[in-house]
């Protein structure tokens, strides 16, 4: 069956003038001008419109980035361990709200070490690993809380 431009954007639920738009990409399959007027099949009473190659990917499919978890050694905490003759844990991690010190870190997958004098954590850290993977902090004393500090 073949139909005009009007009954067409009846069925598709469309202005006529979108449709128009449409014919003149080619995006209506099998689609003719004869004169004036569009002539466009139908195939199970639809007309067949393409998918459009041009315009922004959609946003709605970009997945969030997991958190990374930043990990360094306090150098405070060293000068302090070796002032007073303590043992207290010197390696920091950082994740998303809290701080876990520890002893000894395992690190599962893929990591990267970060040396940026210009511009150091907020903690003043200038050489850090960062990684996207959990890590395993053995040997850990208190973890702070960062959302209720902040």
């Amino acid at each position: 069956m073949i139909v005009g431009t009007t009954e067409a954007a009846r069925i598709l639920k469309i202005s006529t003038a979108r449709l128009r738009v449409l014919l003149i990409a080619g995006r209506v399959e099998g689609a003719y001008k004869t004169g004036k007027m569009w002539l466009i099949p139908l195939v199970d009473g639809e007309p067949t419109i393409k998918r459009g190659t041009r315009g922004p990917a959609p946003r709605w499919c970009n997945l969030k980035k997991p958190a990374t978890t930043i990990i360094h050694v306090n150098s405070q905490r060293i000068r302090q361990n070796q002032k007073h003759q303590e043992r207290l844990p010197v390696i920091t991690v950082k994740t998303r709200n809290t701080n876990t010190y520890g002893h000894i870190v395992e690190i599962p997958g893929g990591c990267r070490v970060v040396y940026r004098p210009d511009k150091p954590l907020r903690c003043g850290a200038r050489v850090w690993i960062e990684t996207f993977y959990d890590v395993n902090v053995i040997g850990q004393s208190k973890s702070l809380d960062l959302s209720t500090v902040l």
